[in-house]
């Protein structure tokens, strides 16, 4: 395997994760508008793709192998968890 693959394995297995990142980011952004500025969004955006990496890589480590559903569903919960304690939901 060429060092071209190794990368597109990596960024296919990541993508996931940059995606719910995202796409988390923006949605809270536009339901909940004391979310904050950009530069906000930008860090909810990096800490909810390492959160999200971080269980896509315990789904693989636990699994042995990637593109299980329970890994997925893990992710999102994972994520909205983190953008809850981020936007400190708890406080209404």
């Amino acid at each position: 395997m060429g060092i071209l693959d190794v990368f597109n394995h990596l960024f296919n297995f990541l993508l996931p994760a940059a995606c719910v990142a995202v796409l988390l980011a923006v949605f809270t952004r536009l339901f909940i508008k004391k979310s904050g500025n950009v530069s906000v969004i930008w860090s909810y955006i990096a800490i909810n793709f390492i959160v999200c990496a971080a269980c896509l890589v315990a789904g693989l480590v636990f699994f042995g192998r990637d593109g299980k559903m329970a890994t997925y569903a893990l992710m999102v919960a994972a994520a909205a968890t983190s953008q809850w304690v981020l936007t400190k939901g708890w406080r209404g």
